[in-house]
């Protein structure tokens, strides 16, 4: 599966700083100081309805950890997957008399689209499921044969307490877990399973639903949590920086992946960081496809916003909170791009080296955008207001801007 077009990263003078980011796991901010190559594994979409906002939060939000990398001078190897076959697309096709494998490639289509709107840089391997379904097999053969799995009726889950860290990524308690699991897409209430909250490895074929070769385990699909572990042990390894998405996947998602890929290899922890982005609302309530409540950046893109402006709402906002769109958001980040244009549009203007390294610590500390928002707010005010004889500092500041927060001016 191929990726979107990247969009160029101006070279700024100096070199920016590391990065310090909080860590789910151990529930404060760690500074990563990756080799020459940082390495991030984010959770794609499950392509039944791309864009909405809320994704675009998300996604804006690994984009700035790539950039803040980049501006250190190294490679950034990231991978990313699409969920192309699971239950909720399944039912979508249903619903809509749609093909799955259709709807699924249209979706991830669009998609595209809005990230290379957007400006955000592709990852280097972008990863159906389907297409990881021979590298998978193979990793719950593994784990079933070393007694990390069982076989029920069919179908092979994960013991959990085949991993002594299990619990580690989100520190909920087992009741908190159970509620979650069943919530999003568990069976914590299925009988015979030897602990309600093993997560499903592999679903044998079920009528009228697509299936595949399981080798010994038989025709069936992948479970959600082996499908980015695979993707991640076979494109990074262990060990690798970042693990990314939204705060609604710390559990059961990524505890469950960090288990997976901890059971396989005896090695801990998966990765150095769990990072998570806060949720997006409408109306009071959480931007989700379940409720029906979005706002598409397709559809924002076709009613003649600017991509820009799309951006620099979701950067108005620190990645980890929760937060809700509204008008009024939209329309301070179009006036708001529209003054940055503006005074970067002039032939000269006031020295901008300071700038520079304030946009470089705010986002050097946990990815603080609105931090980085308001020290450009300030050159932007001071030289609309008195300006300067700086030739370069107009380019300077336009160069930072698109380097750092990926807006083009």
């Amino acid at each position: 599966m191929h990726a979107w077009p990247a969009s160029d990263v101006p070279a700024l003078p100096g070199k920016g700083r590391d990065l310090e980011i909080h860590d789910t796991a151990t529930q404060g901010t760690i500074t990563l100081a990756p080799g020459p190559v940082a390495r991030i594994y984010v959770c794609g979409i499950t392509p039944y309805d791309a864009t909405h906002i809320g994704h675009a939060a998300t996604y804006n939000a690994f984009d700035l950890v790539q950039r803040v990398w980049l501006d250190t001078k190294r490679q950034v190897h990231y991978v990313q997957n699409v969920t192309d076959v699971d239950d909720p697309l399944l039912e979508r096709a249903l619903r809509d008399g749609q093909d799955w494998t259709e709807l699924a490639e249209r979706e991830t289509a669009l998609f595209r689209e809005d990230m290379t709107a957007l400006r955000m840089l592709p990852p280097q391997h972008y990863i159906g499921a389907v297409e990881a379904i021979p590298g998978i097999v193979p990793l719950v053969e593994r784990l079933r044969d070393a007694g990390a799995a069982y076989e029920l009726e069919g179908d092979v889950y994960f013991s959990v307490e085949s991993d002594p860290h299990f619990g580690g990524v989100s520190h909920l308690d087992a009741e908190a877990m159970r509620l979650l699991s069943a919530e999003r897409g568990g069976d914590p209430d299925r009988p015979g399973k030897k602990n309600p909250l093993d997560p499903m490895l592999w679903m044998g074929a079920r009528e009228g639903e697509p299936s595949w070769d399981g080798g010994s385990l038989g025709r069936g699909r992948p479970g959600w949590h082996i499908e980015c572990v695979a993707i991640a042990l076979d494109h990074l390894g262990m060990g690798f920086d970042i693990q990314g998405g939204g705060s609604d996947l710390a559990f059961p998602h990524h505890e469950m992946g960090a288990s997976h890929a901890q059971a396989l290899t005896g090695e801990f922890p998966m990765a150095k960081a769990y990072v998570h982005a806060g949720m997006v609302a409408l109306h009071g309530e959480k931007m989700s496809k379940s409720k029906g409540n979005l706002v598409f950046v397709s559809a924002l893109r076709r009613a003649g916003v600017d991509p820009a402006a799309i951006r620099l709402a979701l950067l108005s906002h620190h990645y980890r909170a929760d937060w809700e769109w509204t008008d009024a958001v939209l329309a301070e980040a179009v006036a708001r791009l529209e003054r940055w244009r503006a005074a970067v549009s002039r032939p000269d203007g006031l020295p901008a080296d300071a700038l520079v390294e304030e946009v470089r610590a705010a986002l050097a500390k946990d990815l603080d955008a609105p931090a980085a928002l308001a020290a450009v707010d300030r050159w932007v005010e001071l030289q609309l207001a008195d300006g300067g004889d700086d030739e370069a500092a107009p380019g300077l500041v336009s160069r930072t801007v698109d380097a750092l927060l990926g807006v083009a001016l």
